[in-house]
């Protein structure tokens, strides 16, 4: 949402006091030669080396019941009633009180090992390359420099402060390059680090500077491509010669199957974008092998450079990486207990009105911040909140890493339902991990309806949807979401709620009404009674009428229409329509979004339609797919966006495939330039990116290991697969950002200076990066890479 920069800043106010402690802490140790881990060595270019070094790590915190003890103290915020107690004993704090009971407290994080000297490792003359079957270097050598680039790995409240495991990449510059096949010895003086010694193969060895996707490519795929790029920190992008020369090998033998070259794909001071940026800093080269079409499992090597990870070609690629994205609708169910096999996380169950008391509050979600509305969402949550209890607000999904239900939500469930209406056949025969498995109905629909049930649920006697469910304020630090303390409360009914909720439910109607017609017929009386409540009951709360509403009460039409063909609703449909006009977008920020409508309108019947605005919608849908087209073709690595002056972060990052819009426009037409471009895009956000990371948590070698999830992390379990988080942020755009202060010591060169592309940090308690939401990231993710799993081979 747009709206999450402000989300956790209160956060800000605590833990700026702990930075001076931590800061402290890292300068304490500048002197000391110690030992770290060296994770990897290999070659950025024949007269590159790079050193992955890997710099401490945390013992989590962990919960223990409490047992009060004579001379406990209790230290409770002045200035904010909703921050956990904390309790000093003996001078010392030891933690926070957890649950409504107290009965439980959350300690501090432990740092374990100690910092690199950077003063010694930025000095070229610590390094010894020699090689006893190089000429070059049969005499010991020096590196000719030494660039460095170092970032967070994640972030640790001790007692002491706050403090930061680190990743470092140094990259030694030779006076002569590498030959192969030849031994090299690296040693490091005062042994600070172990001698390292490898036989130097490019064309069997891993390099950082070449990039694909962890997911893989089908056979058929219209375009298989990975990257080559260095941005070496200090030293800035590495040039590579024009034409380089790579191989795709076989994983199992090395047996070359593909040859190609290199090819520019952009300059590291070319704009990328409408707003003349560019977010790479390195030149970027392609690296394309689409004749390659052999199943198998390979790997991507560039002369003198090193090989990508290894990646699949097979025909089920997106399909298991559908199937992740699945999983992680599943670890974001409200009210239900997790055990494995069915989820590998342990979860008690959360926030059920048996377990935690829920009342009504007569705030709507259209009046507050967390809605379209101005007013401060848990002020007015706390100052409006009833004794009346609400039995049935249970189920739906956490938002991200925190636990509110809010009508947004909805989205995603559309998403789902819509890529079920595109290819029916297949997915009535896909099969989830979730347990509703064995029912009558597809899995997917069973997905979907978890969602759509609980605003069901909220549903009041008139027909008004509740928006959902919120708390006072954020998580208490230390608590798990069945642990919550804080006094959570159901919105009050308002009609743009009860118009989201109308199109999804008639949606559902519609898709069950060959699958299930009695439950059809429930979601159909409960959508008519949503939408004639949102009629008969104006927005008069909100001083200036967003557009949100006109667009809710659009697709609501759009919906049941199409249900019902009453023409009530396809009059409102048309009166609200902005598609009119000849030459509009489906998406215009700040003045309308009805992309979902335009979609709908353009593949109902002729004879059902106004021909003109179903030209016009399917029109805007295809300038928005060749727009879309335009910006992948752009970019670096063929990302694409929603909007051209969309800005990297939040919702608009780099961690979800910037995708519908093609796909949509490849719905419509079957035209191969949307399916390609959409693939290309698919690319960034799985792996195929500078930092080599897939954005999906359990996707490929390298993803997200400290999301914000909230469970996983005070109960130091692993986070659950298929999460994908916002992914990197552009700090110069978004400098203002309240945990760049914290960041800064942490990270070189200047934080500013990073190019958007690496600029994800893996650091628990980094919304704008770790963060994620069920339909700004998670949906559109599962939606992309269902399309690609369905469509029809080529």
């Amino acid at each position: 949402m747009s709206r999450k920069k402000i989300r956790f800043a209160l956060f800000s106010i605590v833990v700026c006091g702990l930075v001076i402690l931590g800061y402290w802490w890292r300068i304490s140790w500048a002197a000391v030669p110690v030992t770290p881990t060296i994770d990897a060595v290999y070659t950025i270019a024949p007269q590159v080396i790079g050193l992955q070094i890997k710099e401490g790590e945390l013992e989590l915190a962990q919960q223990q019941p409490y047992q009060p003890q004579l001379g406990d103290r209790r230290l409770e915020n002045e200035h904010n009633p909703n921050y956990p107690v904390r309790i000093q004993r003996q001078g010392r704090v030891i933690g926070s009180l957890v649950g409504p009971e107290e009965d439980v407290i959350y300690g501090f994080d432990r740092f374990v090992g100690k910092p690199l000297n950077l003063e010694w490792a930025d000095d070229r003359f610590h390094y010894q390359i020699s090689s006893p079957d190089d000429s070059n270097y049969h005499t010991t050598q020096f590196p000719t420099a030494v660039f460095r680039k170092t970032k967070p790995s994640d972030r640790g409240e001790t007692r002491q402060g706050l403090v930061w495991p680190l990743e470092h990449r140094l990259y030694l510059e030779l006076p002569t390059a590498l030959q192969p096949d030849k031994t090299y010895h690296l040693e490091f003086s005062g042994q600070v680090l172990p001698t390292q010694r490898w036989r130097y193969q490019p064309q069997q060895q891993w390099s950082e500077a070449v990039h694909v996707s962890q997911i893989g490519f089908r056979p058929d795929d219209l375009v298989k491509v990975a990257f080559l790029s260095a941005w070496l920190g200090s030293g800035g992008g590495w040039n590579y010669p024009e034409q380089l020369p790579f191989t795709v090998v076989n994983d199992r033998n090395n047996k070359v199957v593909y040859r190609g070259k290199a090819q520019l794909n952009k300059l590291a001071d070319a704009p990328e974008d409408a707003r003349d940026r560019n977010y790479t800093h390195a030149d970027v080269y392609a690296l394309r092998f689409d004749r390659l079409q052999q199943p198998g499992r390979y790997r991507v090597c560039v002369a003198g450079v090193g090989c990508s990870d290894p990646f699949r070609i097979a025909a089920d690629v997106w399909q298991d990486a559908f199937q992740l994205s699945m999983q992680g609708f599943l670890a974001q169910r409200s009210g239900v207990e997790f055990q494995p096999p069915e989820v590998a996380q342990r979860r008690p169950r959360p926030f059920h009105p048996d377990d935690t008391p829920i009342y009504q509050s007569t705030t709507s979600l259209m009046q507050t911040t967390m809605g379209i509305g101005p007013q401060n969402v848990f002020k007015s949550l706390a100052r409006t909140g009833t004794q009346t209890s609400v039995p049935e607000a249970w189920g739906g999904y956490f938002d991200a890493g925190d636990w509110d239900r809010r009508i947004q939500h909805l989205e995603a469930t559309r998403l789902l339902l819509e890529l079920f209406e595109l290819f029916p056949e297949q997915l009535t025969t896909t099969q989830l991990q979730i347990p509703e498995a064995r029912n009558s109905l597809p899995d997917l629909l069973d997905e979907a309806l978890w969602n759509l049930d609980f605003y069901r649920r909220l549903q009041e006697s008139d027909g008004g949807i509740r928006g959902g469910v919120e708390s006072v304020d954020h998580p208490r630090r230390g608590e798990a979401s069945w642990q919550n303390s804080l006094p959570t409360y159901a919105y009050a009914a308002d009609p743009w709620s009860s118009y989201l909720y109308a199109a999804t439910a008639a949606q559902a109607a519609e898709i069950l009404q060959a699958v299930k017609p009695k439950l059809a017929k429930v979601y159909r009386q409960s959508a008519i009674a949503a939408m004639d409540y949102a009629e008969t009951h104006p927005p008069y709360a909100l001083p200036n009428r967003p557009h949100h509403i006109d667009d809710a009460r659009n697709l609501a039409a759009a919906q049941l229409y199409r249900l019902t063909q009453d023409p009530q609703y396809h009059e409102i449909f048309l009166a609200t329509t902005v598609f009119k006009q000849p030459s509009q977008f489906p998406w215009v920020w700040g003045q309308h979004g009805q992309a979902e409508a335009a979609f709908l309108y353009a593949r109902l019947p002729d004879e059902q339609t106004n021909l003109t605005v179903q030209i016009h919608a399917r029109n805007a849908l295809l300038r928005d797919g060749d727009r879309a087209v335009e910006v992948g073709q752009k970019t670096a690595f063929n990302w694409s966006k929603d909007e051209p002056y969309q800005p990297l972060g939040w919702g608009g990052s780099l961690g979800t495939p910037k995708a519908i819009h093609l796909l949509r426009a490849h719905a419509l037409t079957q035209n191969e330039k949307y399916l390609k471009a959409a693939v290309l895009a698919a690319q960034f956000s799985a792996g195929a990116n500078p930092i080599n990371m897939a954005f999906t948590t359990g996707l490929g070698d390298r993803s997200p290991q400290n999301p914000l999830v909230i469970d996983t992390r005070v109960t130091a379990q692993a986070p659950p697969p298929g999460i994908t988080v916002y992914g990197p942020l552009d700090v110069v755009r978004f400098q203002d950002y309240w945990i760049f202060e914290q960041l800064h010591p942490y990270v070189f060169p200047e934080l500013f200076q990073w190019p958007t592309a690496e600029a994800y940090f893996d650091v628990f308690l980094f919304p704008a990066a770790t963060e994620f939401t069920i339909m700004e990231t998670m949906a559109p993710t599962a939606y992309t890479w269902g399309y690609l799993a369905l469509r029809q081979s080529e």
